[in-house]
C-alpha cells in the first residue's frame, strides 16, 4: 500500500491567536516531523499575523501564513486557499482550536491510502480546563495517562479511551455515505481527490455542512471514507457555539447532492486558479 511522502497540514483560524498558538506548538511536538503547516486565515487582524510570525522564526518545518479579507464566515475558503498554497500531495485539515496529539501526523499518514481520505475524531474540552491550558501554557501532547484521566473524572474531557488505545487499520472503510464524524476541523484527503471535485464549495452560506458537502462529493466521485477513531484523536478547546442560522438549508443541499450524485462545487479550486 502507498502511504503520503508528502504532508500539508492546513490549520483554519479565525482572531483566536492563543488558542493558534497552542495548536501550532503541539505540531511541532509531532513525532513524525516531515510534514508543513499552512495557516489559512480567514480574515484576522494583526494579532494573529504576529502570532505566525513569531512561531514561524526557529519552526522545525515550514510555515507559511494565507490571509484573506473579513467578509463573513468563509471557511471553505479559507481552506480552499489553503489547499492551492500546499506543496504536499495528501493534505490534512485541521481547525485553530484543536490540538493534536504527538503522534497525529504519524497516525495519518499511517492510515493514507489511495482511493481514500480519512475522517478523524475530537475530545472536547471543557470551558475551564480550555482556560487553564491556554493561560499557563500547558502542552497537552505531553501530558500523560493520569493526567488526562483526572481531567475525566472532573468532567473537563468528554471522553479518555480514544486517547490512549489505538486499533490497527483495519474496518476502517465505510462503503456507504455517513454523516458521522465528518469533521473538517480533523480531515485528511489527497490533493488529487480535491483537486478531481473542485475542492470545498465556496457557495455555502453561513456556518454548517460545507464538509459534510465534500465528502458526500468525494464518495460520489469513487472516493471511500476511513474513520480515523482511536488513532488522530485531537483535543478541542472550548468556544462558544457558532451561529446556525443557516444549518438546516445547508443540510437540505447536500442530501439534494447526494440524491443526485453531484461530485464538483459550485464554487471552489479552479475558480481560484482562473
Amino acid at each position: 500500500m502507498r502511504h503520503a511522502q508528502t504532508i500539508s497540514v492546513v490549520i483554519t483560524t479565525y482572531n483566536r491567536p492563543d488558542a493558534l498558538e497552542a495548536v501550532v506548538r503541539a505540531c511541532f511536538m509531532q513525532s513524525d516531523k516531515n510534514f508543513e503547516i499552512i495557516i489559512a486565515d480567514d480574515g484576522s487582524t494583526a494579532n494573529t499575523r504576529d502570532c505566525v510570525e513569531r512561531l514561524s522564526e526557529g519552526a522545525p518545518m515550514p510555515v507559511r501564513h494565507v490571509w484573506q479579507p473579513d467578509q463573513g464566515f468563509r471557511a471553505a475558503m479559507a481552506r480552499n486557499r489553503g489547499t492551492l498554497a500546499a506543496r504536499g500531495d495528501y493534505i490534512v485539515f485541521l481547525d485553530g482550536d484543536c490540538i493534536p496529539q504527538r503522534d497525529f501526523i504519524a497516525r495519518h499518514r499511517a492510515l493514507s491510502e489511495p482511493g481514500c481520505l480519512v475522517s478523524g475524531s475530537r475530545i472536547l474540552m471543557s470551558e475551564r480546563l480550555t482556560r487553564r491550558v491556554l493561560e499557563q501554557g500547558i502542552a497537552l501532547p505531553a501530558t500523560g495517562a493520569a493526567t488526562r484521566l483526572a481531567w475525566r473524572l472532573r468532567g473537563d474531557l468528554n471522553k479518555t479511551l480514544q486517547l490512549g488505545l489505538r486499533w490497527p487499520d483495519l474496518g476502517r472503510i465505510r462503503n456507504s455515505f455517513s454523516w458521522r464524524r465528518i469533521k473538517s476541523c480533523n480531515l485528511a484527503v489527497w490533493r488529487s481527490d480535491l483537486e478531481r471535485v473542485n475542492g470545498f464549495d465556496e457557495s455555502f452560506t453561513g456556518w454548517g455542512h460545507e464538509d459534510s458537502d465534500l465528502v458526500v462529493r468525494l464518495f460520489h466521485a469513487g472516493v471511500k471514507r476511513k474513520d480515523g477513531a482511536f488513532a488522530t484523536e485531537v483535543f478541542h478547546l472550548w468556544h462558544r457555539e457558532a451561529q446556525r442560522d443557516q444549518e438546516s438549508s445547508n443540510r437540505k443541499v447536500v442530501l439534494e447532492r447526494a440524491e443526485a450524485k453531484v461530485t464538483q462545487a459550485t464554487i471552489g479550486l479552479r475558480e481560484h486558479m482562473a
